[in-house]
Order: C-alpha cells, then structure tokens, then sequence
C-alpha cells in the first residue's frame, strides 16, 4: 500500500462546497484506506495498492465530479515525495510578516512558466524558487495571496486545472 496525498482545487470557494465528512466517504468508496481529510480545505490523505498514479488521479477526479457535480481537478503526491518537498522548502518559513507557500502542479510545463515569471517579482512583495515538481512561493502579509503578480498569473484559466496551492503549515499537518 502506498500512502498517498490528494490536493483538491478550488474546493469551498466560489460556491463548491464540499463537506469534509462525505469527502472522506467518497474515498472510502473507492477502495482506499487510512482516509483522512485535513482542513476545510481539499486535503485527504489515504492508502491505495494502485500503483499508477496517473490512472488513480483520473479516477479520483471523476468519481469528484460525479458525486459534487463540479469539474475536478487535483495534484496527486505520495507521502513520501511531500515529506521531500516540505523538507526542501527553500526560505525561511518562520519569517515574520511573510506566509510560505508551496505551489503543486501536475503539468511540468505549467511549472516552468510559472517559474520563469521570477525575474518580474518584487522580492518586497513575493519571491520564489522552483522546486522538484513544485514551486517554492513566499509572500509578504501585507500584499495578501491574490494581489501579486505571481497570484494573478495563476488565475489563469490555464492554470486552473493542473494547479494548487498550499500553506507550508498545512503541508506540516498533512503529514
């Protein structure tokens, strides 16, 4: 069994709600075990002997869209390879005024240009540096998530289904 992390997109945002309680029951209904949602926020961590994880992401995002009627999309991570990426987080996650932010993308192409976007950041506002499948995203406060340049480039609609962002802290309580 292979202890996986699913990363919903855009879930209990602009009006798609799903409740934690029947996230967890969909899960279960497929199969996995160990099912555990952290958050509010689109975070189950569950157990699976299906080893391709292509064909267990497709799976998963379909049985989403079935059962909360909205289009699906997830990044799909081992424990494992998010104990690796927390453990990489490049700046100083405990920087005062600043969140740490990990950046996950299913789509290596996604990722490249998001990161080629650093040389236009203001290091005052945002920084970032491009990690093993994701990107590394530190934020100041007081510009907030959805007001710097690297923010409105991923609200992209491009962007939207091969893209998710987490706090670093809620990475720390995924695993």
């Amino acid at each position: 069994m292979t202890a996986y992390v699913a990363l919903l997109r855009g879930v209990n945002v602009n009006g798609v709600t799903v409740k934690s309680a029947e996230l967890a029951e969909l899960f279960r209904s497929l199969g996995f075990g160990a099912v555990r949602t952290v958050l509010a926020s689109g975070n189950v961590v569950f157990e699976s002997g299906d080893a391709d994880a292509g064909a267990l992401k497709l799976r998963i995002e379909k049985a989403l869209a079935d059962r909360f009627g909205y289009d699906a999309w997830i990044v799909l991570v081992t424990r494992e390879k998010l104990a690796e990426i927390v453990a990489a987080f490049p700046f100083d996650a405990e920087r005062e005024g600043w969140h740490p932010y990990v950046l996950f993308a299913s789509d290596a192409e996604h990722l490249g240009e998001l990161a080629a976007a650093a040389p236009e950041l203001d290091p005052a506002e945002e920084s970032i540096a491009l990690g093993d499948g994701v990107l590394y995203w530190q934020l100041n406060i007081e510009v907030g998530s959805t007001n710097t340049k690297l923010a409105k480039i991923v609200a992209k609609a491009r962007y939207k289904p091969t893209t998710t962002n987490r706090n670093l802290r809620t990475l720390q309580k995924l695993l």
